[in-house]
C-alpha cells in the first residue's frame, strides 16, 4: 500500500555481533594481534612459568623450601627460552615496528626488559654472570601476555563497518534478457545499461533510473529521510534502497565503486583512518619511561666502570633495565578497561574502543541524530479532527477499518490508535490505491484514507475548521491524512488524522542530565525537512543561540557537520543508529550507536548502548571521568615504583650500604601489580545513571 503523505516507521534496523576496536598505539592493528592469538599465549607460558618459578633458588630462598633433581639447572634455560620465544614474540614484533616507526611505547619497553633478562640469564646459565632472571623474564611476559589479552578481549577488533555497508546490497539480482525474462546474476555481473527487476520489498541491485513502475522507495539508510519517497519512469534510484510496494524496472546507470553506497563505504574509511592515529595514553607514559630507563642505564653503566667496578656496573644495569617496565604498567590500563567495559555492559553499554572511552570525558558537544535516536522512528496519532457532526473517536475508528489491511507503517499506527482509544469497526472490499491511499467499506457506505494525491484525484475540497488543524500540523512537520466519505464518484471529507515520529519520553532527560555533565552544546541531525527538526528540537528543550539544528541533510553533509563542529573547537560525541549515520560516527570524537540501529552503524561506533536510551550517553561520560581518574592513578603509581625503583637499581646509595637486589626489585614489582588490581576493583562502585 502507498500513501504520498506517509512515512517509514524505521529507519534503519538490524543487529550485529561484530566487534570493533581502536588499536592500541597501532600494535594490534596487525596480523596474529588478536584476543585468540593472546589467550593461547598466555596459558601456555603461564604453564611454563609455573615450574621455572617453582625452581628458582631465590624463590626457594624466600619461601624456605628445596627442591633437587637431576637436570633441575636446565628448567629454567629451556622453558624460559620457550617462553621467551613464543610468548614473547608480539612483543618484539611490536618493538621493531615502533622503532620502526620512531615511536617508542609499551612493546619495546617491555621487549627491552624481557630481552635483557633472557640475555643476562642465558650468561649466567653459561657461567659469565651471577644474575639468573628466568623466572623474573618468564612471569613478565605471562603478565604482558594476560594484560594485553584482557585488553583486547573487552574492546575486540574493528573490522566490520566495510563488509556491513556491503551487506545491505542483494547478493544478486534479477536481469531482464532479450526476451524480457528475469535472469538471477550475482550483483557482480551487472552491467551499465542492462535492465533488472526489482520486486516489492526488494533491494535496488546498483545505482540506476526507473525505465518502468512506480514505487515508494524506503531511501532512509542512505539520506536519513525518514518517509518513504515516491519515484515514478526516469526518477533515479540508489543501490541499498528498498522497493516497498510496487515492481520496478530499472536501467543500471552505476554499478561497484561508482554507487552512491560506495561512496559512503570511502567515507566510513577515510574517517576511521582520520580518527586511529591517536596516542594511548599508556604509551605516552611508556615512551617516557623507555628513555629514562636507557639513559640511566647508560649513566650506571658508565658511572660504576668510571668507578673500577665492571661486575657492578654490569649488574647494576641489567637490573635497571629489567625492573624499568615493572608489572604494574603493564597492568594499569588494561585492568582498568576490563573492569570498566564490564560495568558498562552491565548497564547496557558496550564499549568496543578504549580509546572512545578515553575521549568522552573531554566531549564539550553531542551530536543526535533524529530519527530512531531521539525519536522512536515509529509513528503515532498525534492528532484527531472531525468536521460538524463527525465525532473525533468516529473517524479513528472508521479510518483503522480502512487501513487494517494494509501493511504501511502509518496504516498500522492508525490502527494501533484506534485500539488504544476504544476499538475499530470491521471493513470488506479493502483496495489500494498506488500513490494515492487505500479504499475499503465501512457497514455499507465506501471510504477512502490517504494525503494530497488523494485529495486532487477526487477534487475533493477539505473544510475550512480542518483545513485550520491541517495547516498547524504541518506547520510542525506531521504527516497529515484525511478520511473520505466515497458517493456516486464524488467524495466527502470527514476528518483528518496527523501522525507524527514520536520523541522518546527519556531524550528530554537526556539533554538535561547532559546540560548537568557539563556538555556546552546539543545539536541535532537529520534527513528530515526544517520544520520536523525545528518542532522537534523545541519538544525537547533545545536552547536558542546555544544548541543547534542540522535539517535536510545527506549522509556525505553529516560527515562535514561534524568535522565543521570540529573545526570551531569542539570535541564531538555523534550519536546515531543508521548507514547514513556511519561515516559521521567514525569521524567524530566519539561515536555512540543506539543497539537498535543497524550493523553499519554499530561497527562504525566506538561505543554501542544495547538499548535505545539516549540517557545512555551521560553514563558513558560519568565512566569514562571514573575510568581516566583510575588510569591516571594507576600510572602515578606505576610512576612512583619507579621513580625509587630506577635510582635505587642504580646504586644510587650504595655508598651507604643500601642497594635494591634484583630479588627485592621483584617483591617491589608484586606489591605493585597487586595495588594497581585493587584500585583498578574501585570501578565496580561507579553507577551510570543518577538514579541507580
Amino acid at each position: 500500500m502507498s500513501h504520498d503523505a506517509h512515512h517509514h516507521d524505521s529507519d534503519k534496523h538490524a543487529d550485529t555481533n561484530d566487534p570493533h576496536h581502536g588499536g592500541h598505539g597501532g600494535h594490534d592493528k596487525h596480523a596474529g594481534h588478536d584476543p585468540e592469538a593472546f589467550r593461547r599465549k598466555f596459558w601456555l607460558s603461564l604453564a611454563l612459568t609455573v615450574p621455572i618459578v617453582a625452581t628458582s633458588h631465590m624463590v626457594m630462598d624466600w619461601f624456605g623450601y628445596r627442591l633437587d633433581f637431576p637436570g633441575i639447572g636446565l628448567v629454567g634455560p629451556v622453558l624460559g627460552t620457550v617462553v621467551f620465544a613464543y610468548g614473547g614474540w608480539p612483543f618484539l614484533e611490536g618493538a621493531v615496528r615502533e622503532v620502526r616507526d620512531r615511536a617508542p611505547g609499551m612493546m619495546l619497553l617491555i621487549a627491552m626488559a624481557i630481552s635483557v633478562a633472557y640475555l643476562a640469564s642465558l650468561a649466567t646459565a653459561l657461567g659469565a654472570f651471577d644474575l639468573d632472571f628466568w623466572w623474573e623474564l618468564a612471569a613478565l611476559v605471562t603478565i604482558m601476555l594476560l594484560g594485553h589479552w584482557q585488553e583486547m578481549k573487552a574492546i575486540g577488533q574493528a573490522r566490520g563497518a566495510l563488509s556491513a555497508l556491503a551487506a545491505l546490497l542483494p547478493d544478486d539480482a534479477e536481469r531482464l534478457g532479450a526476451d524480457g525474462q528475469p535472469v538471477r546474476v550475482p550483483v557482480a555481473d551487472l552491467r551499465v545499461g542492462d535492465v533488472v527487476l526489482v520486486r516489492p520489498g526488494g533491494r535496488v541491485p546498483a545505482d540506476g533510473r526507473i525505465v518502468d513502475g512506480q514505487a515508494e522507495m524506503d531511501e532512509s539508510m542512505i539520506t536519513g529521510e525518514s518517509r518513504p519517497v515516491a519515484r515514478s519512469a526516469d526518477d533515479r534510484v540508489v543501490a541499498g534502497t528498498v522497493a516497498t510496494d510496487a515492481a520496478l524496472r530499472v536501467r543500471i546507470e552505476a554499478v561497484g565503486d561508482d554507487t552512491a553506497l560506495a561512496g559512503i563505504q570511502r567515507l566510513v574509511a577515510q574517517a576511521q583512518q582520520s580518527s586511529g592515529r591517536a596516542q594511548v595514553l599508556a604509551d605516552r607514559f611508556a615512551a617516557w619511561l623507555f628513555y629514562i630507563a636507557t639513559a640511566t642505564a647508560a649513566v650506571t653503566l658508565v658511572v660504576w666502570s668510571a668507578l673500577g667496578n665492571l661486575d657492578e656496573a654490569v649488574v647494576r644495569t641489567v637490573t635497571v633495565l629489567v625492573i624499568a617496565c615493572p608489572h604494574a604498567l603493564g597492568l594499569a590500563i588494561p585492568l582498568v578497561i576490563a573492569l570498566s567495559t564490564a560495568v558498562a555492559a552491565r548497564g547496557g553499554i558496550l564499549v568496543k574502543d578504549r580509546l572512545a572511552l578515553e575521549r568522552m570525558r573531554t566531549v564539550d558537544t553531542v551530536l543526535f541524530d533524529k530519527t530512531g535516536t531521539l525519536t522512536r522512528g515509529e509513528h503515532a496519532v498525534t492528532g484527531v479532527a472531525a468536521t460538524a457532526g463527525t465525532g473525533e473517536q468516529e473517524v479513528l475508528a472508521v479510518a483503522a477499518a480502512v487501513e487494517a489491511d494494509s501493511e504501511h507503517p502509518l496504516a498500522r499506527a492508525i490502527v494501533a490508535a484506534a485500539d488504544q482509544r476504544g476499538g475499530r469497526r470491521t471493513a470488506t472490499g479493502f483496495q489500494s490505491l498506488t500513490g494515492r491511499g487505500v479504499r475499503a467499506e465501512v457497514e455499507g457506505a465506501t471510504y477512502a484514507v490517504g494525503g494530497p494525491a488523494l485529495l486532487r484525484e477526487f477534487d475533493a475540497t477539505v473544510p475550512e475548521d480542518l483545513a485550520r488543524h491541517q495547516h498547524e500540523w504541518s506547520g510542525r512537520g506531521a504527516a497529515v491524512l484525511h478520511l473520505l466519505r466515497l458517493h456516486d464518484g464524488r467524495a466527502t471529507v470527514l476528518g483528518a488524522l496527523a501522525l507524527e515520529d514520536e520523541v522518546r519520553p527519556e531524550a528530554r532527560q537526556a539533554i538535561a542530565d547532559l546540560r548537568g555533565q557539563g556538555v556546552r552544546k546539543i545539536v541535532m541531525i537529520t534527513g528530515d525537512a526544517r520544520p520536523v527538526a525545528e518542532a522537534v528540537a523545541a519538544d525537547l528543550g533545545f536552547r536558542s543561540g546555544e544548541d543547534e539544528v542540522f535539517a535536510e541533510v545527506l549522509p556525505a553533509d553529516k560527515d562535514d557537520a561534524v568535522a565543521d563542529l570540529q573545526r570551531r573547537g569542539l570535541r564531538v560525541a555523534m550519536v546515531g543508529d543508521g548507514v547514513n549515520d556511519a561515516p559521521a560516527l567514525a569521524r567524530a570524537n566519539v561515536g555512540i550507536a543506539i543497539g537498535a540501529g543497524t550493523d553499519v552503524a554499530i561497527e562504525s561506533a566506538g561505543v554501542v548502548l544495547a538499548s535505545s536510551d539516549p540517557r545512555g550517553v551521560t553514563g558513558v561520560i560519568r565512566l569514562s571521568r571514573a575510568a581516566y581518574r583510575k588510569m591516571i592513578q594507576n600510572l602515578a603509581w606505576a610512576a612512583g615504583y619507579n621513580v625509587v625503583a630506577l635510582p635505587l637499581a642504580a646504586g644510587v646509595l650504595a655508598w651507604a650500604g643500601v642497594a635494591l637486589s634484583p630479588a627485592l626489585a621483584a617483591v617491589l614489582m608484586s606489591a605493585s601489580t597487586i595495588v594497581v588490581a585493587l584500585n583498578a576493583q574501585l570501578l565496580r562502585r561507579v553507577r551510570l545513571r543518577p538514579q541507580d
